[in-house]
C-alpha cells in the first residue's frame, strides 16, 4: 500500500490516475487493486501487488509522472482487520456500502483492563494469574466491540484489546456502552469480578503517513491516550470530535475527556523523548524539560493539567506499564526489566511496581 498527497483534485482525476496505472501495471509485473481518497485531506492510498517496492513506484512514475510518499508491505490478516473485506468499488474506489467514498478513516477503540490487586504487603502470596484476569470486564468488552462490528486486532497480555471500526459514532457508542456497563457492574456490592482499573481511548488515523507504518501512528496514539486517562474513563483526540458528530452522543457520556493537538503534540514529545531514553536512570525531569525545551514549572504545570499527574508520577507509570508488559513476555528476569525501564535498584524497583498494580513482579513472572 502507498500513500500520495495530492492536494486539490477531484474525485474524477484519482480515477483518471488508476486507470492510467491499469494501463501500464502489467510492464512492471504490477495490479493495482483499489485506492481510497480522502478529498479534504489531499490524500490518496493505493492497494496494489508487486514484485518489489521499486516496480509499484515506477508503475505510478510512468502512468502519472509522481512518486508516492511512503509505500510499506502490509500482512493480509491486517490489512482485513483495519480495512474490511469485501469492499464496494466504483471503478478502483472503495465505497462505503451506502455508496459514499471510504477516505480511509477508521477508528480504534484502546482499552487498557487491570484487575486490582488485593495484596497488602511485599510477601503476601497472592497468584498473579487470579489478580490480572479480569475475565468478566474483558468479556463484556469483547462482546460490546462485537456487537458494534468492531473487529479486535490483538490483544497485548492480559489487560489491553484494541478494536477498529468502520465509523466514528460505533466506536464512540461502543466506548460508552463499555463504560457504563463496567462502571454500573464495579459499584454493585454483588457484583463479583468486577473489581479492575479499565482506561479508554478512541484514536482516528489513516492506512499511512509520510513515516509511519500501516496505522502505526493511531495505534500508538491510542495506546498514548490511555495513559492519560483515568478510571474508566473515555479519551478522545480533538481530531475524532472534528469527524465525528458529538452534539448528541457526548452528553451522554458521564466521564469522557478531550485532548486537543497541542495537547497531544506535547505528550507526544514527552513520551518520545523517555522511550529514547527509558534504560537511562540518569534521565530526569531536570532533562527531559530541557530536551522538550520547556521550564520544569512549565513541565510541571502542563504534565498535570493534561494527565492529572506529576511528571514524575506520569513517567514512572510509564515505565512501570513498560515494565508489566517486559514481564508478561517472560522473557527477562526483575533485574533485567527494572534496568531496562530505568531503574538501577531492583529493590526499589520492585516497591515502586507493587506500589502501583499491588502486587510484586516475582509473581508475573512465576
Amino acid at each position: 500500500m502507498d500513500v500520495h498527497y495530492v492536494g486539490e483534485i477531484s474525485v474524477e482525476d484519482t480515477r483518471k490516475a488508476h486507470l492510467a496505472d491499469l494501463a501500464v501495471q502489467e510492464k512492471y509485473g504490477v495490479k493495482y487493486h483499489q485506492y481510497w481518497f480522502n478529498e479534504s485531506a489531499g490524500m490518496v492510498f493505493c492497494l496494489m501487488e508487486g514484485p518489489d517496492k521499486a516496480s509499484c513506484e515506477a508503475t505510478h512514475r510512468e502512468a502519472n509522472g509522481f512518486t508516492a510518499c511512503q509505500i510499506v508491505e502490509v500482512e493480509g490478516g491486517m490489512y482485513n482487520i483495519f480495512m474490511g473485506e469485501d469492499q464496494q468499488l466504483d471503478h478502483g474506489l472503495v465505497l462505503h456500502k451506502d455508496g459514499e467514498i471510504d477516505t480511509g478513516y477508521r477508528f480504534i477503540l484502546t482499552l487498557d483492563i487491570v484487575g486490582n490487586a488485593r495484596a497488602k504487603s511485599l510477601n503476601e502470596a497472592v497468584a498473579f494469574h487470579e489478580l490480572k484476569l479480569p475475565k468478566k470486564p474483558k468479556r463484556l468488552a469483547i462482546d460490546r466491540i462485537s456487537s458494534y462490528k468492531g473487529r479486535i486486532l490483538k490483544s497485548h497480555g492480559y489487560d489491553c484489546l484494541i478494536a477498529v471500526f468502520g465509523t466514528a459514532e460505533a466506536a464512540l457508542e461502543c466506548g460508552y456502552d463499555i463504560q457504563k456497563e463496567v462502571g454500573r457492574r464495579a459499584l454493585d456490592p454483588d457484583s463479583e469480578g468486577w473489581d479492575c482499573t479499565i482506561s479508554m481511548a478512541i484514536s482516528v488515523g489513516q492506512p499511512l503517513t509520510e513515516k509511519d507504518g500501516f496505522f502505526a501512528r493511531a495505534m500508538q496514539t491510542g495506546r498514548r491516550l490511555c495513559l492519560i486517562g483515568s478510571h474508566n474513563e473515555l479519551v478522545i483526540s480533538n481530531h475524532f470530535m472534528e469527524i465525528c458528530d458529538l452534539n448528541e452522543v457526548v452528553k451522554k457520556h458521564v466521564k469522557i475527556k478531550v485532548i486537543n493537538a497541542a495537547e497531544l503534540s506535547f505528550i507526544d514529545a514527552v513520551l518520545d523523548l523517555t522511550e529514547a531514553n527509558l534504560s537511562e536512570s540518569g534521565f530526569n525531569i531536570e532533562t527531559l524539560s530541557r530536551a522538550v525545551g520547556v521550564s520544569r514549572p512549565h513541565l510541571y504545570r502542563k504534565t498535570t493539567a493534561i494527565t492529572g499527574r506529576s511528571p514524575i508520577n506520569f513517567i514512572r507509570d510509564f515505565r512501570l506499564n513498560k515494565a508489566l508488559c517486559l514481564l508478561k513476555e517472560h522473557t527477562h528476569n526483575i533485574s533485567e526489566v527494572a534496568m531496562e525501564v530505568g531503574f538501577n535498584n531492583p529493590s526499589y524497583f520492585t516497591k515502586c511496581f507493587h506500589d502501583k498494580y499491588g502486587v510484586t513482579p516475582s509473581r508475573i513472572i512465576a
